[in-house]
Parts: structure tokens; C-alpha cells; sequence
């Protein structure tokens, strides 16, 4: 459980720390550069990741709810949705990216939502609810800092977007899940 709490707290301190800290990272990014920063940004994230999936089979699955198996179609839905708005944050501006504002926390909010639908034990609790956390109040903290919106927005852009989440989406439920979370979506 030590590793699943510290990675759950590095990951999330490196992404409040981008949210809530702008002066003290805008002082990184001139030190070391916007590459160099974004370099270091990724691997502390990416240790933070690596040890929340090593940490997870140490974590308590013990039932704290029991989801109806009617909402697991809908969790993969919703997360299908949410691999979308993933990569409309990530790729040239479209209609998705201009409405949502914020296509990454809409898709880690919808995401990690999903997720607490079909997944009543603990460390899916702990877990998800983490992130549903941390992408409400992450989103708050963007809002209040009036962070420029994305305009401009093609239709091309989203078509784009949905080949490239539909990819991610048939990638980890067909393959990547049971590496990530031990979890086979596929039987």
C-alpha cells in the first residue's frame, strides 16, 4: 500500500504543482528551459504512475459497495468517451477541444467516474475517487486563473481525435488493461 499511496501523491503533487504553484513553475521553466522542464515534469509523473500500478495488488480490494452489473456497459462508454476528449487535448484544436475547454480534466472527471460505477473495492475507491477529486479541483483552480481557451476549432481536428481515441480505447481494453491493472477487460 506504501507504493500505491506514494505514487498516488507524487503523480497528483506534480500536477498540482503545475495548477496551484504557476510562479515557482514559471522560475523552473526559465532555469532549466521548457524542454528541460517538461522532461522532468514527465518522468516525476511517470514514476508517480508506474508506482501507483506497482503499488495496486498490495492495496486492500476489500468490497466497500457492490456495483450493478447493468452499469458496467456504461463505464465502458463513459471511458470510451473519455480516451476522445484524452486525445483532443492533445491534438491540433477542434469543436471537442474549443466546447469542453479543458478536454483532459472533462476526460479524467468522466474517467475515473466510470471507473467508481463498476468498481466498488477499496482501491478502486481510493484510486478513482483521487481523480475525480483532483480533476474537479483542478478545474476549479483553471477557471479562477482565467487559463486561455483554445479557439479556432475544425471539424477535422475531431475526426482526428476520435480515430486517435477509438485507437487508445481498443489498445487498453484489449491489451494494455491487464498490464496497467491486472485487470482483464477481454475474457
Amino acid at each position: 500500500m506504501i507504493l500505491f499511496i506514494t505514487g498516488l501523491i507524487i503523480f497528483l503533487a506534480t500536477h498540482f504543482f503545475t495548477a496551484f504553484a504557476r510562479n515557482a513553475r514559471e522560475g523552473l521553466v526559465a532555469a532549466m528551459g521548457r524542454g528541460g522542464y517538461m522532461a522532468l515534469y514527465s518522468v516525476v509523473s511517470l514514476v508517480g504512475f508506474v508506482l501507483i500500478a506497482k503499488g495496486w495488488p498490495s492495496v486492500s480490494a476489500a468490497p466497500l459497495y457492490t456495483p450493478p452489473a447493468a452499469l458496467r456497459p456504461v463505464t465502458y462508454g463513459l471511458v470510451f468517451i473519455s480516451f476522445i476528449l484524452f486525445a483532443a487535448a492533445y491534438l491540433p484544436v477542434g469543436k471537442i477541444a474549443e466546447t469542453t475547454r479543458h478536454p483532459m480534466l472533462a476526460g479524467v472527471k468522466i474517467w475515473a467516474f466510470a471507473h467508481l460505477l463498476s468498481n466498488g473495492e477499496m482501491r478502486s475507491v481510493i484510486l478513482f475517487g483521487t481523480f475525480l477529486a483532483f480533476a474537479v479541483i483542478d478545474r476549479i483552480a483553471v477557471k479562477r486563473r482565467g487559463a486561455p481557451t483554445r479557439t479556432g476549432g475544425r471539424l477535422a481536428n475531431d475526426i482526428l481525435a476520435l480515430c486517435v481515441g477509438a485507437a487508445l480505447y481498443v489498445a487498453v481494453f484489449a491489451y494494455l488493461h491487464p498490464l496497467i491493472a491486472g485487470v482483464a477487460l477481454v475474457p
